[in-house]
């Protein structure tokens, strides 16, 4: 069975909603948007939005949801053996880049790594890390993968809400030797 590809002037619209949502959010907290501002910056009818986004969270998750694909691109973009010293520098990029929309990410991902984009976060970078554990014929993939995807949206969760006081640099060391940490450890 073939995937049906999804219409591109769908994919525009929600494209237009997210940068509109982004840019609303640059101005003020998530709840001071109005679906009406939105709608109106995005240049789109109301009835419009409502058929793609349930509500103005749904449609933050899924702006959001672009930190989701990069943060587990970056804590997988190396091959080989794993330098505890040397994050990958997607990794460092990925924490230089998000502090323009930190008070975004913040409502969405509380400390600890709950809420709405904590979920997406846990769920997308657990699929990646057991397919890659299970792939590699490591021990416990799914163990290790929970306990990855936890400690990484713990970890940015607590770091954008100033638990944890680093550059974006130190964060990407600190958080690659825990997560290398994690992997390494011997499990029976």
């Amino acid at each position: 069975m073939t995937a049906v590809p999804e219409d591109p002037r769908a994919e525009r619209t929600r494209a237009r909603l997210r940068q509109a949502l982004l840019e609303e959010c640059a101005n003020g907290p998530l709840d001071k948007v109005s679906v009406a501002a939105l709608v109106r910056r995005a240049g789109i009818g109301r009835a419009t939005f409502y058929v793609h986004y349930a509500d103005l969270e749904a449609l933050a998750v899924d702006a959001c949801a672009e930190i989701v694909r990069e943060a587990v691109d970056a804590l997988h973009a190396w091959r080989g053996t794993p330098d505890p010293a040397s994050p990958p520098p997607a990794l460092t990029d990925f924490f230089a880049r998000l502090p323009p929309h930190a008070g975004l990410y913040r409502e969405l991902l509380r400390p600890g790594g709950a809420g709405p984009l904590g979920q997406v976060l846990h769920r997308d970078l657990g699929a990646r890390s057991r397919t890659e554990r299970a792939l590699a014929g490591a021990p416990e993939p799914e163990l290790v993968a929970s306990a990855v995807a936890a400690t990484f949206a713990g970890v940015l969760a607590d770091w954008l809400h100033g638990l944890i006081e680093a550059t974006p640099a130190e964060i990407a060391g600190r958080v690659w030797r825990l997560l290398i940490s994690l992997h390494r450890t011997p499990l029976p």
